[in-house]
């Protein structure tokens, strides 16, 4: 009985493997597969005949396959195991008793003897010693150590921050994600512990949209922390003990139709003309998803009504539409030079109507308008007259931004015009600051520089990040720039000055062949330091199991996808990477002592499909999300996009999907890339595999050299050494970490970590509304 089960068992394993094999042959790709059903098949004929010849037909497939495998992608246990696993067990099932024993019945042998089986028993024992020689090596992963030297002993981390504070979402202006505390060092890292937990009480709520995230780095003024909750709620908490001091609750509403509701923090101000103590002389601004920008006091969360209508400004104005839930800022706005700089989120791919990516600067007392500088109109930066609009879907910074007061110079991430993927009938000046980094006069608004990173964008590839400034020492002396990090992986080294290079940029040959009517840049740039990734191949395609992977190789070979910026399609094209990007919001953390860069490059492929508007259907009434059908409304096309994934709904791409890595900023070399995370938290079986996972979220760094890191979809917080990227200790975190964590200290000098943990829709991770703080023991 048991040798008739194997046998069907082999039959129907065959049947598969032989229509996908064929199917996969026939779209160009391996022959693998009908050569390994033709094995199965022929084993199924002779396990039904019981014929012992089984066992050596078997063990040619055991052999060939372990050999098929090792010379499509080396000793890489994730790439081997879907490969081998399911032939593995059936192989030691063929050894088994039940099966081996009825085959020598049949052939008049002893029960016992193993003759015919000896064969399949090397074979699997040979490839049981590569699974486990496989287990010891990594080959994606890169070893090396950053320098220690100190280039710079005294770097300018720009603003006047106190060494234990915290004043804005990078830490200082600059938006280095430096705390200069050595109290916490790679050598006592691993006994810190929880000091004091706290719970805001903003909870996904049932009709929330899906990316629902809490994204928030506090911030901390001598003993006070300041948040904001994914409903926008401020909160001010006692930096030593985390009890709150106040809360403010603006209000903002549900709204289906918003694509986030996210704040990743407030802005911190202290007026020099009022005395400490008297009401607004220290003011913490709140961005909300209902487009309002409100002044409270930062001693007890009270409205301060000399700013602008009664304590807030209404970012509607000037607008060309009505922006509810299409317009408003998730990011906190930048102050300098006696101004607050607001930019804004806009919902992507909804509607060609969409509004302005204008950039505004208020009074930071009054909130009067200072100046604007939309990219629609770059050349007029005076305020908009009353009546008039801006220009309507111009390209956005939903980021953050940085500046430096002593060039004068405001550095802004710009995005895109929507629909994202249809170039078609773009402006000149869109076609100009899509995706480019722009730096912008603090005082005028006037442009100084721009650098594109994506030229003709059709991938959603906004620069995500906020720029990172410091200065670098080069052959001709120390140089004021700019790390811009990007969703396609290069990072941008650029003198923040003028906007030319440090590390070299390279253009280089682009895949053409856009939809009728538009077209793609016959190249594009790569900079000096890149994690672009290498263009996937039929290879790199993953399942837990053969046949996974085997419907992942067909899918691959019926996109579209000529490597890096393959154009959408009516067919369905292959993005990699995808709009996720190998950075986004969450940017990277430097030291700008050793000048060196500490960051988490993220791989997932995506599939971006274009829709005539014949055959979109009629809208319905789902809650926005940047996946799925994307109608662009007014465009003759709707687009389909999501990550590549296999019929069980894992990236149809081979592990690492995430790595930890430090790279050198003077040179542009990478000097490590460690897998990063595992997948307890996102598998059936929490089984802690470190495979490499995707995150979405930011580092920081100190300057002990420890790197602390939550992000991954697994539900922890991490510290890293900095210089070799190994990690030093890890926190259980009731959430899913989806922010950037940042380091203060109180007067005693006590350092702290603090991690805000809430989940983040998109990524699936768990909800939650935990500030959590960390220190040494006493």
């Amino acid at each position: 009985m048991a040798i008739t089960l194997t046998a069907l068992i082999f039959f129907l394993i065959g049947a598969a493997l032989g229509v996908g094999g064929v199917w996969l042959a026939i779209l160009g790709g391996s022959w693998y597969y009908i050569l390994a059903a033709i094995a199965f098949l022929i084993t199924c004929v002779l396990l039904f005949r019981k014929r012992s010849s089984a066992m050596l037909v078997y063990a040619i497939l055991v052999v060939g396959t372990l050999g098929w495998a090792i010379w499509e992608i080396g000793f890489d246990w994730w790439q081997l195991a879907p490969r081998g696993g399911v032939i593995m067990l059936l192989g030691l099932w063929l050894l088994t008793p039940w099966v081996r024993r009825g085959l020598n019945e049949e052939e008049d042998r002893a029960p016992s003897a193993w003759g015919p089986a000896i064969p399949l028993a090397v074979a699997v024992l040979a490839a049981l010693g590569v699974a486990g020689y496989s287990m010891t090596q990594d080959p994606q992963q890169i070893v090396g150590e950053l320098s220690k030297e100190v280039i710079a002993p005294e770097p300018d981390l720009g603003g006047n921050v106190p060494e234990g504070d915290w004043h804005q979402y990078g830490r200082t202006p600059y938006g280095q994600r430096y705390s200069p505390l050595k109290q916490i060092t790679p050598e006592n890292v691993n006994t810190l512990q929880v000091a004091w937990q706290y719970q805001t009480g903003d909870v996904k709520l049932p009709d929330d949209v899906g990316e629902t995230t809490y994204q928030v780095t506090p911030l901390k003024v001598r003993d006070t922390l300041y948040l904001c909750t994914p409903h926008n709620w401020a909160i001010a908490l006692d930096a030593a003990t985390g009890k709150e001091k106040w809360k403010y609750d603006p209000n903002v509403g549900l709204n289906p139709d918003r694509q986030h509701q996210t704040c990743r923090g407030v802005s911190y101000y202290a007026d020099p003309t009022l005395t400490a103590g008297q009401p607004c002389a220290e003011r913490i601004y709140l961005p909300t998803s209902d487009a309002r920008l409100i002044a409270l006091d930062a001693a007890n969360g009270q409205i301060c009504p000399s700013f602008g209508d009664k304590g807030m400004l209404h970012l509607e104005t000037g607008m060309p539409y009505n922006p509810a839930g299409y317009y408003y800022s998730t990011s906190p706005p930048v102050i300098a030079a006696g101004k607050i700089i607001v930019g804004g989120a806009v919902n992507d791919n909804y509607s060609i109507h969409e509004q302005s990516g204008v950039i505004r600067a208020f009074d930071i007392n009054t909130g009067a308008l200072i100046w604007n500088w939309d990219s629609g109109n770059p050349d007029v930066t005076t305020p908009l007259p009353e009546g008039q609009t801006y220009t309507h879907n111009s390209p956005n910074s939903w980021s953050v931004s940085s500046a430096d007061e002593k060039l004068g110079l405001l550095y802004v991430p710009l995005g895109n015009q929507t629909p994202d993927q249809l170039g078609a009938g773009r402006s000149e000046n869109v076609e100009k600051f899509s995706s480019s980094i722009v730096a912008l006069d603090l005082n005028s608004g006037q442009m100084r520089w721009v650098r594109q990173t994506v030229h003709h964008d059709l991938w959603d590839m906004d620069v995500p990040a906020q720029p990172t400034l410091l200065d670098i020492n080069t052959a001709t002396g120390a140089v004021p720039a700019l790390v811009g990090p990007t969703k396609q992986g290069d990072i941008y080294v650029l003198n923040r000055r003028t906007g030319e290079p440090i590390l070299p940029i390279e253009e280089v040959p682009a895949p053409t062949g856009a939809i009728e009517g538009d077209f793609t840049a016959p190249t594009q740039p790569v900079s000096g330091l890149t994690f672009m990734p290498e263009p996937l191949t039929g290879k790199d395609m993953w399942g837990v199991s053969m046949f996974d992977q085997l419907a992942c190789r067909i899918e691959f070979l019926k996109l579209r996808y000529e490597g890096r910026y393959t154009p959408p399609s009516l067919q369905g094209s292959l993005i990699y990477p995808g709009n996720f990007g190998v950075f986004n919001w969450g940017a990277v953390a430097v030291d700008p002592g050793r000048q060196v860069m500490f960051g988490m490059p993220t791989y997932l492929a995506f599939t971006s499909r274009l829709i005539p508007r014949a055959e979109v259907p009629p809208p319905d009434n789902k809650k926005a999300s940047e996946q799925g059908l994307n109608r662009n409304e007014g465009a003759p096309y709707a687009v389909v996009m999501g990550p590549f994934v296999s019929p069980l709904g894992l990236p149809c791409q081979a592990p690492p999907w995430g790595y930890v890595a430090g790279a050198d900023l003077r040179t542009g070399k990478i000097t490590y890339m460690h897998r990063n995370g595992t997948v307890r938290d996102s598998s059936p079986i929490p089984l802690p595999f470190k495979v490499g996972v995707p995150g979405i979220g930011g580092p920081m760094v100190t300057a002990s050299g420890v790197a602390f890191l939550g992000a991954a979809v697994d539900d922890y917080l991490r510290a890293y050494d900095v210089t070799s990227g190994k990690q030093l200790w890890q926190a259980r975190l009731p959430a899913g970490g989806q922010s950037t964590p940042m380091s203060f200290a109180l007067e005693n000098g006590k350092q702290y970590v603090v991690m805000v943990a809430g989940g983040h829709g998109s990524v699936g991770t768990k909800p939650g509304d935990y500030v959590i703080a960390y220190t040494l023991p006493n």
